[in-house]
């Protein structure tokens, strides 16, 4: 695997920080996720991302615990925190010193409005961080409040995948200078750099949110309701598509108005509506299935994964305890992502493993045992 050989320390964290070191993992990066201990109100992991990690538990709020932090990072390429600005430097686990003792160590710092700035120290969720990148105003229906597309812009694409690229970028940049580096990666600013389309584009988004072309306002790129309450999505922007969108409602081009006339939008959303009620979904389906309609159902979560096309790539994987999940993307001909299919570590169940790996020995273990600066929770067999 692509990432084979590299040693990354993530500290625990809620949704973008996991997710990073998830993708890291699934492409071969040995990742410890760090976590706080359950006797010191430790809530365990609740990112439901650790696929191919395995935990560690420290106390970082005694001296002893950010000494074995610091042996870790010591020997490791990439360091993940996930906090507000000033928590790792509280517990003197900071850039400049961790990079003192490791040179070669990349820092991630993902955080949500980033290491300065009035807001870095401020609270925030997915849907803050949307709100100030602007991308939130533009989403949501005509005359109604914004709305945010679930945690997924923020949280996951601003956040965990631009951190991701970030390590990638610096691993890269490692091998000609032999140094590391840190990496501000921020939920605000990541989401902004996703929507450098609608920078870009500011003809196409004129009109109030939902009238423009590909926010809902145009009669060829939206979603109808069918006979059975299920819904299709519709984008064919393109005249060629357009004309098989048409065709395959039944309809007439010489009796329509021209496709481009925004005027006449809200009408014809209306006869495409009526239309798409008269069917159900999979009547739809085999209308428009293997055109150059854009036409497609929405499909839920499970039937995504049970879609003829998902199958015939094996766009999903199930795991030992029969949970189903998205396969790695994207993928690499001659390093493609090799994901673990057992369980999600419990915490602190390889704490032992661990640390003898990075040069602890059993005394040493043993001795931070009793002294509850780590704790070690191995699964105990059911006989």
């Amino acid at each position: 695997m692509a990432l084979r050989g590299i040693s990354v320390v993530e500290l625990a964290g809620l949704a973008p920080g996991p997710f990073c070191g998830m993708v890291l993992a699934d492409f071969g990066a040995n990742v410890v996720r760090v976590d706080r201990p359950l006797s010191f109100g430790g809530l365990g992991d609740v990112s439901h991302l650790s696929r191919g990690k395995r935990s560690l538990v420290v106390n970082l709020t005694t001296p002893p615990g950010v000494a074995v932090l610091r042996r870790l990072c010591a020997r490791a390429d990439v360091v993940l925190e996930p906090f507000r600005h000033g928590v790792m430097e509280k517990l003197q686990l900071g850039p400049e010193i961790l990079q003192k003792e490791n040179p070669k160590l990349i820092y991630a710092r993902l955080s949500g409005f980033g290491q300065s700035g009035r807001l870095s120290r401020v609270a925030g969720h997915d849907i803050n961080y949307l709100a100030l990148s602007g991308v939130l105003s533009k989403i949501g229906p005509s005359g109604m409040s914004p709305y945010p597309p679930l945690n997924l812009l923020a949280d996951f694409g601003g956040g965990g995948l631009m951190c991701s690229l970030g390590i990638m970028i610096a691993l890269f940049e490692r091998t000609r200078s032999g140094k590391g580096q840190v990496i501000d990666a921020n939920m605000v600013e990541g989401t902004a750099y996703l929507s450098s389309f609608l920078w870009k584009t500011p003809a196409l988004w004129e009109k109030p949110r939902g009238e423009n072309m590909m926010d809902g306002g145009a009669p060829f790129y939206t979603t109808y309701r069918t006979a059975d309450g299920e819904f299709m999505a519709v984008g064919a922007i393109e005249p060629q598509f357009y004309a098989l969108l048409i065709k395959g409602l039944g309809l007439k081009s010489d009796e329509l108005p021209d496709q481009h006339s925004m005027t006449d939008w809200p009408e014809m959303k209306k006869k495409f509506a009526d239309v798409f009620a008269k069917k159900t979904k999979a009547e739809w389906c085999q209308i428009f299935d293997g055109t150059d309609a854009c036409v497609t159902p929405v499909l839920t979560l499970q039937e995504a994964a049970q879609h003829g096309h998902s199958k015939e790539r094996g766009s999903f994987i199930t795991d030992e305890k029969q949970g189903v999940s998205p396969r790695p993307a994207p993928l690499l001909s001659n390093t493609p992502a090799a994901p673990s299919f057992k369980r999600d570590p419990s915490v602190g169940e390889h704490t032992e493993e661990i640390l003898k790996e990075f040069g602890f020995s059993q005394e040493e273990i043993d001795q931070l045992n009793a002294n509850k600066i780590i704790e070690c929770n191995k699964p105990r067999a059911n006989l």
